[in-house]
């Protein structure tokens, strides 16, 4: 379990201090902040491995730049270890962890927002993660020659036509639990040939409106896809990599996922991280999850309000004060709905609304208080403006009307009496 971490003159930020909740670690705010370099970073001291490009220090500081993790590992007690590595600027890489790469008991996935993922398993590789794109993740990955990886497109196949079919019901029951609603429910349906180009039998899925080859579904839906055949995967080849090895499977689970709502419909977004919670939890009857899962979205954090344990959760925002960087852990306030969510502090809006609604309310409110108007808009300062403005850019049902009208009609009968 990754316990602490602590960055110092690496990224956004002169330094980082986070320490872990158990079970779910949420970040957000907003983009360009380094919410996306945490999770590398995470993911680096947690497999020794770097996705793409290492994390580089700071230009023009003095201070030796460091990355400092606590962990629990295989060995070791709840208290854990620290990993520190620092940075060789002669030879432009980090260093070694002090007490080298921590032995983690558990499988760690990494979810990107791009389509990409990466598996680090103890029980399969014990330097070197898989990294798949989206095609080799449908098609198949080799290293060195051997296949690592046979591929989505071949394994959802392969498992649907074995008799005993024990992955493919697992592969079954993870794509109906990550579907949104009832009413869209997703069944796995016959494999046909699609191309005469393509000589392989291609899966299919029965969605409400009709048969559909899973080559031909929509970026979203290929997103939850190729998550639930990750996850069934990863614990599959790890179940047997466990056995040819003779030692028990582990029994923890690290997922890192980058903006888990990408591609998603509102209505997926809904139940997304409840439902890869449940999955995860199903994999193994004794198993231990970890997440870190970054958001923009304020259904993602609306999905998380029935299920939030400040035992065992935790809830960051990451925010620009001035010129600096912060990252804080956020006290959890349940927000009730996404409105509620959007003009809370994660967010910071002062209305769900679009800009130029939010300026012409604000505008009312002014007038109402009898605020000088100079502050506004040349179209913004009187009330028939406004009032123009607000038929303009306002539904009809807006909860603003009421008060609007009645505060206008009040100023206007006053005016005509004096």
């Amino acid at each position: 379990m990754l316990k602490e971490l602590h960055l110092k003159s690496v990224g956004p930020a002169s330094q980082f201090d986070v320490e872990f909740a158990d079970r779910l670690n949420i970040f957000t705010g907003d983009n360009g902040l380094g919410k996306s370099f945490l999770l590398e970073v995470a993911w680096w001291v947690l497999t020794g491995n770097w996705v793409d490009q290492p994390a580089y220090p700071q230009r023009n500081t003095d201070e030796l730049p460091k990355i400092i993790s606590k962990i629990i590992t295989l060995d070791d007690d709840e208290e854990g270890i620290n990993y520190s590595s620092k940075f060789n600027f002669t030879k432009q890489k980090w260093q070694d962890f002090q007490y080298g790469v921590p032995l983690l008991k558990g499988v760690i996935i990494f979810v990107r927002v791009d389509g990409s993922f990466s598996i680090f398993d103890p029980a399969r590789n014990d330097e070197d993660a898989y990294d798949f794109t989206p095609d080799t993740l449908w098609n198949g990955l080799k290293l060195k020659g051997k296949v690592v990886c046979n591929g989505l497109i071949q394994d959802w196949v392969t498992w649907q036509n074995q008799p005993q079919k024990t992955p493919f019901r697992l592969l079954s029951d993870v794509i109906k639990q990550l579907a949104p609603h009832p009413d869209e429910w997703i069944e796995i349906g016959e494999p046909t040939r699609v191309s005469v180009e393509d000589v392989r039998d291609i899966p299919t899925i029965n969605l409400p409106y009709g048969n559909i080859p899973i080559t031909q579904a929509s970026a979203g839906m290929k997103r939850i896809l190729g998550l639930a055949y990750l996850l069934v995967w990863t614990w599959y080849e790890h179940e047997k990599a466990s056995e040819l090895r003779r030692q028990e499977p582990m029994n923890q689970i690290f997922l890192l996922i980058d903006e888990v709502e990408s591609h998603l419909h509102p209505r997926w977004q809904r139940v997304i991280l409840p439902s890869i919670l449940s999955v995860l939890n199903e994999l193994q009857s004794n198993m231990k999850v970890q997440v870190l899962a970054t958001t923009h979205s304020p259904l993602v954090l609306a999905s998380l309000e029935p299920i939030f344990d400040e035992e065992q959760d935790k809830l960051f925002l990451f925010e620009l004060l001035g010129e600096k960087v912060s990252l804080d852990e956020i006290s959890w306030v349940k927000q009730g709905d996404t409105v509620g969510w959007l003009t809370s502090e994660i967010f910071g809006l002062k209305q769900a609304r679009s800009q130029e609604a939010e300026t012409a309310i604000e505008a009312a409110e002014a007038w109402m208080r009898y605020d000088d108007m100079n502050n506004f808009p040349e179209h913004l300062r009187s009330q028939p403006q406004i009032h123009q403005e607000l038929q303009k850019l306002l539904p009809g049902h807006d909860p603003f009307w009421p008060r609007w009208i009645v505060t206008a009609e009040k100023r206007n009968a006053g005016s005509s009496e004096v």
